[in-house]
């Protein structure tokens, strides 16, 4: 009989909507039924954790059985039971259901900082963020180090903001530091709003107290008392978990008034954004808090001088503030350790589109694309790897012949791209570039403010031009156009939303201007990705007269006899795709 279980259930937003309250309900009823031991109830523990990082193998579970760990996947509720008979009770592990060598090839090359205590700690629980030394930098610092001191650690570490920008994260410190004002405050941006990313969500889900710890730091830095989480509505998991922690936070004496008994006061209330993108820009994200509509502001004046309510303030994101943590109790030097000479440590990326191993990774700055992409990621899913999309809608296009580029702030700027915030989107030969930057400019369109003219105006004329080419009434002059008109809204738009909305389509017509060429010159898609210009015809050596086809059609556009070849009326084809989809000897051509 084992002396000590540990079950550990990842119970962030992608194992719940994988059944991971119903696996961990299971565990419930099977460790309290009569057919287990009393000493194995009375010495097994359960915990909710966050994020593992691997999505796609979800749910996933360890069980810790006497300090030895084994970890399953795809876990459903009726796999339960045999898992407590076979391991907990005998202490047989379920090999069947044990994680592959790709689990494992996964995690080896990542190094984990911010997501080291995801998916080992619960996050509704203080004291398991305290037994991996949580806490600890914040008693460390305050009424022991002087903020000055601290914040000479954090610009030592060469840390930089993870929001997408770059900039210094101590140097900020100091600038806000350095104004006198009767009030100063500290916000923390989880407004992220790219398609395809979720890093702060899974960060505050899985973690949120190192969070908390950061802020707090950088509150006693600068000499702010009153600090915001700014996080969109749409993440209640995030938000929920968030609230305990800061409960808990203040009636363990790290939040509040005289913290630790040092005489240093701080408090953090958390306000709900709507979910617009723009307010992820600093200003826009201060007139929200300030109850104005979320639109930027000319800058300078910055934040750091003049920020929330014209007070000095400093705004990092999520994955920027539980860094601290662990800068402050391991040392700056051991932080600048990993990455390159200028973006030191490492970066949380959303690994997402067509690759086997899709997850939430965290990689030393300056790893290959290479690397991320097929030692990580395990390779393409299917199809040939054509490009991979970073930074998300204000970020580039890196081609297939970039793909052994570093990824960091400085080799990522060259080629056209960006960090971002973290979104790492990875594009296939059956993707259409064209159609990739019309994707991406649909949404930053449609979420710009419309505050400035050169972004309001400038993205509709932009996203008009994409959408005639799309069509196959691309004129001679539409590419030149592109160029230009893009070119033009980086250099006057207002804010960080504008300046970076044409760079899809900046990249895409640099790296792929002859699949535009195509749309326009030959009225043809390469990737036979947009509708306009598809044909559908039926292969007559390969048609076996099933009919499914001529079922399927909304329009009926095909008509032929029974087992023998049918035909489709270009005349009246729709171009759904249901013909092709339904067709099981691809008898049904695309092109």
């Amino acid at each position: 009989m084992p002396k000590a279980v540990d079950i550990r259930i990842c119970m962030g937003t992608g194992g719940i909507a994988a059944g991971a309250s119903a696996v961990l309900e299971r565990f419930e009823e099977e460790l309290s039924s009569t057919g287990v031991g009393a000493s194995v109830r009375e010495n097994c523990s359960r915990h909710n954790v966050g994020c593992r990082g691997f999505c796609a193998r979800d749910v996933l579970v360890d069980v810790i059985l006497d300090g030895e760990r084994t970890t399953y996947q795809y876990i459903k509720p009726d796999m339960v039971q045999r898992i407590v008979e076979e391991h907990i009770v005998s202490g047989n592990p379920v090999e069947d259901w044990v994680v592959t060598d790709d689990y494992h090839n996964f995690h080896e090359k990542q190094v984990k900082v911010v997501l080291s205590d995801c998916g080992e700690v619960d996050p509704e629980d203080i004291n398991s963020y305290k037994s991996r030394g949580g806490y600890k930098a914040v008693e460390s610092v305050i009424g022991s180090k002087t903020p000055e001191d601290v914040i000479e650690m954090i610009k030592s570490s060469g840390l930089r903001g993870r929001g997408g920008a770059g900039f210094p994260t101590g140097l900020k410190w100091e600038f806000a530091r350095k104004p006198e004002s009767d009030q100063k405050y500290i916000i923390c941006n989880a407004d992220e709003g790219d398609p395809g990313a979720f890093m702060d969500r899974s960060i505050i889900e899985g973690n949120p107290h190192s969070v908390i710890e950061g802020m707090t730091i950088g509150a006693y830095c600068i000499g702010a008392d009153k600090g915001y989480v700014y996080i969109r509505a749409e993440y209640p998991l995030a938000v929920k978990r968030l609230r305990i922690a800061l409960e808990q936070a203040k009636e363990a004496g790290y939040l509040g008034e005289n913290i630790l008994g040092s005489g240093f006061s701080f408090n953090i209330k958390v306000k709900l954004g709507a979910g617009a993108f723009v307010c992820g820009e600093e200003t826009a994200l201060i007139a929200s808090i300030e109850g104005q509509r979320g639109m930027p502001r000319a800058k300078p004046p910055f934040p750091a001088q003049q920020g929330l309510w014209g007070k000095p303030t400093v705004i990092n994101n999520v994955e920027t503030f539980s860094n601290v943590p662990y800068i402050v109790t391991k040392g700056p030097d051991w932080f600048s350790s990993f990455g390159t000479e200028k973006s030191k440590g490492t970066k949380v990326f959303a690994l997402t589109g067509k690759i086997r191993n899709t997850g939430l990774i965290e990689v030393p700055m300056g790893m290959s694309l290479k690397e991320i992409i097929y030692d990580i990621g395990g390779g393409m899913e299917r199809g040939e790897f054509k490009a991979v999309q970073t930074g998300g809608p204000s970020g580039g296009c890196i081609p297939k012949d970039m793909i052994d580029i570093n990824v960091d702030f400085e080799s990522l700027a060259k080629v056209g791209s960006i960090v971002g915030s973290g979104g790492m989107v990875v594009l296939d030969d059956t993707d259409c570039m064209v159609n990739i930057a019309k994707f991406f400019l649909e949404f930053t369109q449609r979420e710009s403010c419309g505050k400035c003219t050169p972004c309001r105006v400038g993205t509709k004329r932009l996203l008009e031009i994409l959408d005639r080419v799309t069509e196959g009434k691309g004129k001679s002059g539409d590419i030149e156009l592109l160029l230009t008109l893009g070119q033009d809204i980086k250099d006057s738009s207002l804010c960080g939303l504008g300046q970076t909305a044409p760079n899809p389509i900046l990249s895409t017509i640099k790296y792929f201007r002859d699949e535009y060429e195509a749309h326009i010159n030959e009225k043809r898609c390469p990737a036979a990705v947009c509708k306009a210009m598809l044909t559908y015809t039926i292969l007559e050596d390969a048609c076996k007269g099933c009919t499914l086809c001529a079922k399927a059609c909304p329009s009926d556009a095909i008509s032929g006899e029974k087992k023998k070849p049918h035909v489709i009326d270009q005349g009246l084809c729709v171009k759904c795709g249901a013909c092709f989809d339904t067709c099981k000897f691809k008898a049904v051509h695309k092109e």
